[in-house]
């Protein structure tokens, strides 16, 4: 009668949380006791329930008793299959007071309260940091031990959670269970998916406290909130160098070890970067420098300015034209005070103070501050002309030289004097013009 009457008459007496059974609190007291009373036979490790033991037991037996009646796929413990089974109900039941979001598991909803409460009770005893969810806190520790005790039987790589071999054992399967209602497309990860929908939803559920920017991603926001607070939490050991995300300095790391951590499956070929483009060869670490990247060849420009109608190839570009519209620069120097309408403008700016010039040519070993001025350094060494124009098959070495090149053939004058309004076809000769002025 209690689960109707939510009555939970159990008080723990070190937490003070409460529980509708007495079984229920007995297991919870474990948590503070640390007593672990069952014991598996056979590799001696330690559970405070015994039903945890008896579903552990399985990983020797390799049984798999609980099967599902829709796709046949089978689970060792019925609470994995019940949650299996919600991926076909869509079934929700559970709904956060706070926000009126629905989770299909009570445990998500535990760990979404979280995100209202912001409580983080899990401290690592190493580096005080605090995690929300024991599991997080389990994860974080073999950082300090450097044990990664999950193999993968095909490839022998280790990995420090389950869960994350479990996502790399997709890259050998190539399953993708979970599909999209809407597009149809699928997906190997449940997260993956989550994130997809937020495509068609247009949700922007996190928000940056400091400039009310939105994010889709939890992560997109954490990564973001570093270029408020300047942290580089990531730094590599080898050339100090550091790095706001994770990613990006592992993706660094292959420029160091020369790894080449990716194999053609077909002739073998050893590959550092994953993404390959079918018309220019051209590699990429992630999926989106390629998507990006192919929009080079396809000429398509879906991003249009709402103001002057320009189209541009990437979103990234759009929103650095629209501060010609918004007349923002957010960005300030803090040597010099002067400011700038991109992070990237400032970047550059500040090597002026430093005079660092970190990109090396490798071949006369002359060194560039810019890392965009030394690819155009190596094809004086390589001849390469990559940029072809597609009226007369001229090549160019620089994009930026087609374009203007492009100009004779549709006779385009984009700039223009505000002050007796005669058009130039190019930005520099529009500057010169417009010192007959002021002389």
């Amino acid at each position: 009668m209690m689960t109707h009457t939510k009555e939970k008459p159990h008080r723990c007496i070190v937490c003070e949380k409460r529980f509708s059974g007495k079984r229920n609190l007995k297991r919870h007291m474990l948590t503070h006791t640390k007593e672990k009373p069952y014991r598996c036979d056979v590799c001696k490790k330690r559970f405070s329930v015994s039903g945890n033991l008896k579903t552990h037991m399985l990983t020797h037996t390799k049984e798999k008793p609980h099967r599902c009646i829709v796709c046949a796929k089978r689970f060792s413990a019925s609470a994995t299959l019940k949650r299996h089974m919600l991926t076909y109900t869509k079934e929700k039941p559970y709904r956060c007071d706070v926000c009126e979001k629905r989770f299909s598991l009570s445990g998500n909803l535990n760990s979404h309260m979280l995100t209202h409460t912001k409580e983080k009770p899990h401290r690592c005893i190493v580096c005080e940091k605090r995690f929300s969810k024991s599991g997080n806190l389990k994860i974080h520790m073999l950082t300090h031990t450097k044990a990664k005790p999950h193999r993968c039987i095909v490839c022998a790589k280790r990995f420090c959670a389950s869960t994350t071999l479990k996502r790399h054992m997709l890259t050998h399967t190539k399953e993708k269970p979970y599909r999209c209602d809407v597009c149809e497309k699928r997906f190997s990860l449940s997260g993956n998916l989550n994130s997809h929908m937020l495509t068609h939803t247009k949700e922007k559920p996190h928000r940056c406290i400091v400039c009310e920017k939105r994010f889709s991603k939890s992560g997109n926001l954490k990564i973001h909130m570093l270029t408020h607070t300047k942290e580089k939490p990531h730094r590599y050991i080898v050339c100090a160098k550091r790095f706001c995300a994770s990613t990006t300095l592992k993706r660094h790391m292959l420029t160091h070890t020369k790894e080449k951590p990716y194999r053609c499956d077909v002739c073998e070929k050893r590959f550092s970067l994953t993404y390959r483009c079918g018309v220019c060869e051209k590699r990429f670490a992630r999926g989106g420098g390629l998507k990006t990247h192919m929009l080079t060849h396809s000429h398509q420009k879906l991003h249009r300015c709402e103001h002057c109608e320009k189209r541009f190839r990437q979103r990234g570009q759009l929103k650095s034209h629209m501060v010609i519209h918004t007349k923002e620069k957010p960005h300030r120097c803090d040597v010099c005070e002067k400011r700038f309408a991109l992070s990237a403008h400032l970047k550059r700016h500040m090597l002026i103070h430093t005079n660092e010039k970190p990109h090396q040519c490798h071949i006369c070993k002359k060194r560039f501050a810019h890392s965009g001025n030394l690819k155009l350094h190596m094809l004086t060494h390589t001849k390469e002309k990559p940029h072809r124009c597609g009226v007369c098959e001229k090549r160019f070495t620089q994009c930026g030289q087609l374009k203007r090149h492009m100009l004779t053939h549709t006779n385009e004058k984009p700039h223009q004097c505000h002050i007796c309004e005669k058009r130039f076809a190019r930005g520099d000769y529009l500057k010169t013009h417009i010192l007959t002025h002021t002389m």
